[in-house]
């Protein structure tokens, strides 16, 4: 079997890149699996109202993405971009309706990559580098989508499940070890593949600037579920509080006039969307300058963080005497310092500046005279 080439030029897509697509699939895998198993303990044991609502996340993450995953093939077929040739529309529709169109989409770009890189020729690596990237983006960006609709959720769940019912086992804290590495690497590797599959802005760095980003979501998203679980733990009716807060992330993405999708029904799906994933963390919906929106957005995030402890100790004083209040309490404060902490720096000193100044949830805004591609429609977030 030939060498596969440690790096490649061009289009970049690396032996390490491969590695990544492999780990991401497992991250996938395992996060859908360990949910799975644990709606099935719920079950047995007895809390039916838990086992639902750990399915119910799961099954909204996998059949929204299944929607995009569909239409994006549908897309790059009628467009005569370079697609699998045995993919037929029903073929297409009947792994979607499986639910593994996600997985599909894995196998193909694992067997395409695999083969550039065996080839040992670098012209064709160069070649097909910005394809193959565009097709890791696809896939990074259905993973984002799945974790915010499914894997963020499932964290308030159980964190709640554990503090108010005191209800432990250890297939909770796999569940939620998994779903928290699986934040972790959607966002990272979202925004990193996006930046390299297109040429006309900078790519993001390794090292400190990924880690600074890393550290800046991981430290704005934790407190951010903390606080929405003491918020359900004062009041079952505090899911409203967040319903209005959906909402009205949702009619920011409206106000906005987001074009992501071709048809606008996916269009009004993904504004949804879009509001579902500003209840736990900022994004730039629109090629403006955001700073004074972050900026609001976050002040109010801290405030409703810090609100959910001191509510809890004065409508329900009880709940100081509890081993968690104290340490909650304390992490909350701790995090959010760090995680704007990390945010200033990474925007101020470490963020990789393209052609012009403005971003779209940290990516250049650019528009381009030529064709309209997906990945050029991915800057509309």
């Amino acid at each position: 079997m030939p060498q596969i080439p440690i790096m490649t030029t061009g289009g970049g897509f690396t032996t390490f890149r491969w590695l990544c697509t492999i780990f991401g699939s497992l991250f996938y895998l395992g996060d859908i699996v360990s949910d799975l198993l644990l709606s099935v303990q719920y079950f047995r044991s007895g809390h039916a109202t838990w086992a639902a609502l750990t399915l119910v996340f799961v099954l909204v993450g996998s059949v929204c993405i299944q929607i995009f995953s569909y239409a994006w093939f549908k897309d790059d077929k009628e467009n005569d971009e370079v697609v699998d040739k045995g993919l037929s529309t029903p073929h297409l529709i009947g792994i979607h309706v499986l639910q593994i169109g996600i997985f599909t989409r894995y196998y193909h770009l694992l067997k395409k990559s695999f083969k550039t890189l065996c080839s040992g020729k670098t012209q064709e690596v160069e070649q097909l580098g910005l394809h193959l990237f565009a097709l890791a983006t696809d896939l990074s960006m259905l993973r984002m989508f799945e974790t915010f609709l499914e894997s963020v959720p499932q964290l308030v769940l159980q964190v709640y499940i554990i503090l108010e019912h005191n209800h432990r086992s250890n297939l909770q804290y796999i569940s939620m070890a998994v779903s928290f590495v699986n934040i972790a690497w959607a966002t990272v590797d979202y925004r990193r593949c996006l930046r390299r599959s297109l040429p006309h802005i900078n790519e993001m760095p390794c090292g400190i600037p990924t880690a600074v980003y890393l550290f800046y979501k991981i430290f704005t998203i934790t407190p951010r579920i903390l606080s929405l679980t003491l918020f359900i733990m004062l009041s079952p009716f505090s899911t409203l509080a967040m319903a209005l807060i959906w909402f009205v992330g949702t009619t920011w993405a409206f106000v906005e006039k987001t074009d992501f999708c071709i048809s606008p029904v996916l269009e009004h799906l993904y504004r949804a969307i879009v509001g579902v994933i500003l209840v736990f963390t900022f994004f730039n919906i629109k090629g403006v300058n955001t700073r004074v929106p972050m900026t609001v957005y976050y002040i109010v995030s801290v405030c409703q963080n810090l609100a959910a402890p001191i509510l809890l100790y004065l409508l329900k004083p009880e709940s100081e005497g509890t081993d968690y209040f104290k340490p909650i309490l304390f992490f909350i404060l701790i995090t959010n310092s760090l995680g704007l902490g990390f945010l200033a720096l990474y925007y101020s000193l470490l963020h990789p500046r393209g052609y012009v100044a403005e971003e779209i949830d940290g990516i250049d805004g650019l528009k381009q005279e030529t064709k309209s591609t997906r990945l050029d429609r991915f800057l509309q977030i």
